[in-house]
């Protein structure tokens, strides 16, 4: 089990963030191209910070705790989950907090 552990913790992130979604209403998922536009282009320039980093041996994991699924240049696929996960919590978070406060984020 101690493979899952990566994947394990950015579950329970998950977890800990999706309600907000039907419970406040935040309609994160329900506008989902803002939330692709929002997400997509931070992953990719984290993967190449990344993959620059695995490169020049500045950066590695431990593989004991991932899922043992790797891309080109030694990516593990836990750290672009990584990279996709926790923007999309922080942006629920974000939009649950506006929501609760009722205060607009500026683009409504």
């Amino acid at each position: 089990m101690r493979h899952l552990a990566y994947v394990s913790v950015l579950a329970g992130c998950l977890l800990a963030a999706i309600w907000l979604e039907p419970v406040l209403r935040v309609g994160v998922f329900r506008r989902w191209r803002r939330l692709l536009l929002t997400v997509l282009p931070v992953a990719g320039v984290f993967v190449l910070w990344d993959l620059a980093a695995i490169a020049a041996g500045h950066w590695h994991f431990d593989e004991s705790q991932m899922t043992g699924v790797v891309f080109p240049g030694r990516l593990p696929l836990d750290e672009v989950l990584f990279f996709l996960v926790v923007p999309v919590c922080a942006v629920l978070g974000f939009e649950a907090v506006g929501k609760v406060l009722r205060r607009p984020a500026g683009d409504e």
